[in-house]
């Protein structure tokens, strides 16, 4: 009998201990009022990836690239979700962590590591059709829907034609901007209007910039 109520205290003792270790370093928030559309998050469209020519610089989230962690790049989910991404053609699945910004090509709406690209078998395709959602966050705060967005309409190798479509564009709009970005071999002159606090509101300025024919990515700047 008291072998048995050892065994017991011993198996209570076990469970307490489980019970009380420390979480793992993902934090998993409950939604806020009015942020459950973040939790719900879904996606469908082009999955492209990025590997060597980005290996070794930053990220726009100030980390350094490496093609070999499971990271991508999203124009606006805040920085450090993590997502699922679903290779519609073939059935394969990777888990990633946002902490880039993009692709700005029309059609895709993430840009994976080369882990990720290889876990979802498009290596040499280069893209595939995919769904992604959002499965939860690692940052230190709860995410935001709120924030810094903004709108591209334009990258440019040369300087002086971004900043004549933004002279021509400042007839018009406020807030127009360029952001230089650079890369190992080349580098960007990239266009920006406005600063929006929602993605919702950058959208409908959106719209009334594609009837002026541009292009308009909305892009999350925080």
């Amino acid at each position: 009998m008291k072998h048995r109520s050892f065994l017991i205290l011993a198996l209570t003792s076990l469970l307490c201990i489980a019970a009380c270790a420390p979480f793992p370093k993902e934090r998993f928030y409950a939604p806020r009022p009015g942020e459950e559309e973040f939790w719900h998050y879904r996606e469908v469209g082009l999955a492209s990836w990025y590997g060597e020519e980005y290996h070794g610089r930053p990220t726009a989230n100030g980390e350094i690239y490496d093609m070999y962690a499971s990271t991508a790049a999203h124009r606006t989910l805040p920085f450090n979700t993590l997502v699922r991404v679903h290779n519609l053609e073939n059935g394969k699945i990777t888990e990633v962590r946002i902490n880039d910004r993009g692709p700005f090509i029309p059609g895709r709406i993430i840009d994976l590591s080369k882990k990720g690209a290889r876990e979802i078998g498009i290596l040499a395709t280069g893209i595939a059709r995919v769904s992604l959602q959002v499965i939860g966050f690692s940052g230190k705060y709860p995410p935001s829907l709120e924030g810094n967005f903004a709108i591209q309409v334009g990258s440019f190798v040369e300087k002086d034609n971004a900043r004549r479509l933004q002279e021509e564009l400042r007839k018009k709009h406020s807030q127009v901007y360029i952001v230089f970005w650079q890369g190992h071999t080349r580098s960007f002159y990239r266009v920006r209007i406005g600063s929006f606090r929602t993605e919702a509101e950058a959208r409908r300025y959106g719209e009334f910039l594609r009837q002026e024919n541009l292009p308009v990515f909305i892009v999350r700047e925080d």
